[in-house]
């Protein structure tokens, strides 16, 4: 009888450390109001291996008043296609607007993203420059943004009065140009703290393309550093021009840029576009939609 008792105990015992063991691999931490933990998943038939449990938002870096520079991402593939906009802050506060609604879209229209695919979505690269134009660092309404000239042009800038794309490591130079204006392109390429979530983003995850969201000029322009417009990217161009109805070109002409991001992206072989909306205040959403919808299409598997 004690012996049998004995090997009861024995038994429960084993069970309970089964059950604990099975619970702890696929534990999960809300941090944040983030989901993160492992889960396990099979390789073969004898051993597992972890992976990380997707995150829907992170958190990449933060602005020179310290406002936080967040990526959203949607679907769960391993191609990942990076679109990036208020770069310019509240002077193309329709780019953020744009980006806005292009994460509502992909929130609610999931099977448009293929299962091999990853969007993220940089919906405010600049927040302390929005927050001087429209009020907010985060969504806000077109009846939010200021009337005047004055405010508008200074909410390009960052807090460091730094053109963040004047800021990145191709051509790059102090004094950069917009327009007729000289601009400060920072005291070196990656100075600002912006720029440098961007790149450390990048640098970690290796997108497989990137889309910079400008406003006004209404055309698609493909990145170049001095080592010739990469393949892919001439297909990127010429196919989200043909879509939305933009016009295509191999470069962007009307003055000299240095230290662009879609430039500094084609340095480093990763294909970049930079999509300008046509003017500052509409979003262009059926074009930009046809023009992403594309972009998606051509790196289904």
């Amino acid at each position: 009888m004690k012996k049998t008792i004995i090997a009861i105990v024995i038994v429960v015992l084993l069970a309970l450390g089964v059950y604990y063991f099975i619970k702890s691999s696929n534990s999960v931490t809300v941090v944040n109001d983030q989901t993160v933990g492992t889960s396990t998943a099979k390789v073969g038939d004898n051993s597992t291996t972890t992976k990380p449990i997707y995150k829907e938002q992170t958190v990449i870096g933060k602005s020179v008043s310290g406002n936080d520079i967040t990526a959203y991402h949607y679907g769960t593939g391993t191609d990942e296609i990076l679109l990036v906009a208020g770069i310019h802050g509240g002077y193309e506060w329709n780019t953020v607007l744009l980006a806005y609604q292009l994460m509502d879209y992909l929130k609610a229209n999931p099977s448009v993203i293929p299962a091999n695919v990853k969007v993220t979505v940089i919906p405010v690269l600049n927040p302390d420059g929005l927050n001087k134009v429209v009020g907010t660092t985060g969504r806000f309404t077109a009846a939010l943004v200021s009337s005047s000239q004055t405010v508008a042009v200074s909410g390009r800038f960052n807090g460091n009065t730094v053109d963040l794309n004047r800021n990145f490591d191709c051509d790059w130079q102090q004094a950069g140009t917009w327009q007729n204006k000289t601009v400060s392109g920072g005291t070196s390429a990656f100075s600002e703290p912006e720029s440098q979530a961007v790149k450390g983003y990048v640098e970690a995850n290796t997108p497989k393309a990137v889309v910079a969201f400008f406003s006004a000029a209404g055309g698609v322009y493909a990145s170049n550093c001095h080592n010739g417009i990469l393949p892919e990217t001439k297909v990127l161009t010429n196919d989200y021009a043909k879509a939305s109805g933009y016009s295509a070109n191999e470069n962007f002409d009307f003055y000299a840029t240095t230290g662009d991001m879609t430039n500094w992206l084609a340095k480093i072989n990763i294909p970049a576009i930079a999509v300008l909306l046509t003017n500052h205040d509409s979003v262009e959403w059926t074009k930009n939609l046809a023009g992403i919808k594309t972009l998606l299409k051509y790196y289904t598997k």
